[in-house]
């Protein structure tokens, strides 16, 4: 499972294909997946969606991009995809959320 992570967040940036990374690990695909969610307590399309909205946290905080770049830059064609989703895992619009942590490294 060790390498399916560093290759998960090694290609955050690509699209999901459980079967190339079941198949390099030897296994079948709902034995990939039970294995990955026993492993790390979540599914592997999960994990990757959340590596990739980090990533653009990271690049929106490091690189002053905005939203549509930097969730462009991780993989995601769809601008309205990419807010629904930062904002499901960080609780709010990803300006807000932004503005909210510069705010706190100010203090």
């Amino acid at each position: 499972m060790a390498k399916a992570v560093e290759n998960l967040i090694e290609h955050f940036d690509q699209s999901l294909i459980m079967e190339d990374i079941a198949r390099e690990l030897g296994m079948s695909v709902s034995g990939f997946y039970h294995h990955f969610k026993s492993v790390t307590a979540t599914s592997p399309s999960q994990f990757h969606k959340q590596i990739r909205l980090q990533e653009a946290r990271r690049m929106m905080l490091g690189e002053d991009l905005d939203a549509s770049n930097a969730g462009f830059r991780v993989g995601y064609e769809n601008p309205s995809s990419f807010s629904r989703e930062y904002k499901k895992l960080f609780g709010g619009p990803s300006q807000r959320d932004i503005a909210r942590i510069r705010s706190n490294l100010e203090r």
